[in-house]
């Protein structure tokens, strides 16, 4: 297996790492029963969309970490690896423990770290920051059905 192959396999594993959270945090009947915001999409295609973005975001890491040399890909590789953590984290604060103002203050902080990398990436790789440009879009997306959900499920409403 050529050296491109492996490190493509590393990421790949890695992004399923932070994947897996939404499996072993599955949406449940808490989820199920709240009142849901206009725009909601079906549950199916949150599976589906996040298996895309997450191959994207895997081919992205690959390409720009045979792009960089070996001494700035820390730094290169930094902030697609803190919003990689944020991104796991998500599911258990929102899904398990129910923290909806939690999980939003986690998806912003998810957000200004995927600007943080496509702005690093961009340095490298037009490709790669604009393989994470859907991404962005989906955080931005999650965002608002997650303060929507906030609002809607809120005691006072």
């Amino acid at each position: 297996m050529s050296r491109s192959s492996l490190v493509f396999c590393g990421w790949l594993l890695l992004v399923a790492v932070a994947a897996s959270s939404g499996i072993l945090a599955p949406p449940g009947e808490w989820y199920a029963a709240l009142v849901k915001p206009p725009l909601t999409p079906p549950d199916w295609l949150f599976p589906a969309a996040w298996t895309l973005l997450y191959l994207m975001m895997a081919v992205a890491a690959w390409k720009v970490t045979l792009i960089v040399p070996r001494s700035d890909r820390r730094t290169a590789l930094a902030p697609f690896m803190l919003q990689l953590i944020a991104n796991g984290v998500w599911s258990w604060l929102f899904f398990a423990a129910h923290w909806m103002l939690i999980g939003l203050l986690d998806l912003l902080l998810m957000w200004g770290l995927i600007v943080w990398t496509i702005v690093t990436f961009s340095r490298y790789s037009r490709l790669a920051a604009g393989l994470l440009l859907p991404y962005l879009a989906w955080v931005s997306f999650a965002a608002y059905l997650n303060a929507a959900l906030l609002v809607f499920n809120a005691p006072w409403h």
